[in-house]
């Protein structure tokens, strides 16, 4: 494969995009063996929070790097405990422009052995199925960045600018955040011109048909919050209108009927315009409508009942997801309890949707609370605005754009401002059929957070084509 080639795919492997590398040269270690053995690796370490090690994922593909010719200088495994550890690795470039760093997380959702039919922390194929904690968020996009790093070293391919990988802890939880922790503490290893993720977008398939390959561009505010309601209590046999629980639920009812004010900005505006695209034609014509100058206000609201994707991108969004009230059957209850998630719309504080809840709620007796990360509670929230959404670069968005019309011809890119990701599918790639390779379904990955992502093999039909995977989604 021509390296330009490769570099394009790199930059849309790490915008969480379906990569598939293909060559049709003699390699020492097939792309899809190799693959396959570092995923396996990856997600056959425990790295949850409460039991789990980071640092030994860390200190595993420092091995392989180191293996495949990289310089210890340029390996580094370095965090705030032993548990948590992140790895930062550079390929060396040319130096002509400034480093590109690619970002993914090492850690995992807890899971509970009980909730699974095979081991989490083994990885399992069956029924044309891989099962595995982190099989999709995302030890595969660590492995394929890993390999694409490993294969580029033992070809020798210099980039034109430094290109550094940071696998992080604590993604998902925890206290110890391995992107803060690495800017804070060792700006030097990370610093680079642009970031690119892998763990953002990716194809968008609804009922069959693909819609478009997103690009996460900007994202919204996670933010929870806690309403509670005290009371002094007594004896449920003599019950008074003033119940803990009742102010609670009367509040929660409010925010159900409750809805945040149409907004858009740069990326969710070219994401409509992107999507209404490949929608059928009323769909479309709805979207187009929101998009006018004054919007559709029949079309906002028809398009927030109908599709809760499209609602979440035109507002912020907060709901209930949890409750708690009371400590016994006949007993009224001293207290009640309600977590309320939020998605804010980028260029809002975390306080001022605080601020907005209250007014929400409308009732003394019911106080709103800013969860901290870690579990914590305090009376008001943080209160810097998110930063606007960046500048789509064109030497990122050309070459998503080129690897994006080679495997998917006619086929949207289209900017992204997620609070939830679509559903993403994997067709079989046209490059592997245009290579006159026979595309075949080699497995697909499954999670208890996200649907199904496939990963195919090309057989070798074709003299000198090597091993072909294809790998869509988290």
């Amino acid at each position: 494969m021509p390296f330009h080639l490769r570099r394009q795919r790199l930059a849309a492997i790490a915008c969480g995009a379906l990569a598939c590398a293909v060559t049709c040269a003699q390699a020492a270690e097939p792309a899809a063996d190799r693959f396959v053995d570092i995923y396996r690796e990856l997600v056959e370490i425990n790295t949850t929070d409460s039991v789990g090690s980071t640092t030994i994922a860390a200190e595993a593909m420092a091995k392989r790097l180191l293996d495949a010719g990289f310089p210890a200088e340029d390996v580094v495994v370095t965090g705030p405990n032993p548990r948590k550890g992140n790895l930062v690795a550079r390929l060396r470039g040319t130096g002509a422009h400034k480093p590109v760093l690619l970002i993914g997380h090492l850690d995992v959702v807890e899971a509970k052995r009980s909730d699974w039919s095979t081991d989490p922390f083994q990885l399992v194929e069956k029924d044309s199925y891989y099962y595995g904690r982190g099989t999709q968020d995302m030890k595969d996009g660590d492995a394929i960045l890993v390999a694409t790093l490993m294969r580029m070293k033992q070809e020798r391919y210099k980039p034109d600018r430094d290109i550094i990988l940071a696998l992080t802890a604590d993604e998902e939880g925890g206290a110890f955040n391995g992107v803060d922790w690495l800017v804070k503490n060792h700006r030097e290893l990370v610093d680079a011109e642009f970031v690119l993720n892998h763990d953002g977008g990716g194809v968008v398939v609804e009922n069959g048909k693909l819609l478009g390959f997103t690009v996460d561009a900007t994202e919204k505010v996670y933010a929870d919050y806690q309403w509670s309601s005290l009371n002094p209590g007594g004896h449920s046999s003599m019950p008074t209108p003033d119940n803990a629980i009742y102010h609670l639920a009367e509040a929660l009812g409010r925010l159900e009927r409750y809805t945040f004010p149409f907004e858009l900005n740069a990326v969710t505006r070219a994401e409509l315009a992107g999507l209404a695209e490949t929608y059928p034609p009323e769909k479309a014509a709805l979207v187009k409508a929101v998009l006018n100058e004054p919007p559709d206000q029949e079309a906002i609201a028809r398009l927030s009942a109908d599709d809760p994707i499209l609602n979440s991108t035109m507002r912020t969004t907060c709901v209930a997801t949890r409750l708690a009230a009371g400590h016994a059957n006949n007993a009224l209850p001293q207290t009640a309890t309600a977590n309320v998630n939020c998605r804010i719309f980028p260029g809002h504080s975390r306080e001022q949707i605080r601020q907005e809840l209250v007014k929400i709620v409308a009732d003394p007796k019911v106080t709103v609370s800013y969860v901290e990360a870690g579990g914590a509670l305090t009376p008001t929230a943080p209160n810097e605005q998110q930063l606007p959404p960046v500048a789509l670069r064109e030497d990122v968005m050309k070459p998503l754009h080129e690897v994006a019309a080679e495997f998917w011809p006619g086929m949207p890119v289209v900017p992204t401002c997620p609070s939830v990701r679509p559903t993403v599918g994997t067709p079989t790639p046209p490059a592997c059929l245009r290579l006159g390779c026979r595309a075949s379904p080699l497995t697909t990955m499954t999670s208890a957070r996200m649907g199904k992502t496939s990963v195919y093999r090309c057989n070798r039909s074709r003299p000198g084509c090597s091993s072909t995977i294809a790998i869509s989604g988290r």
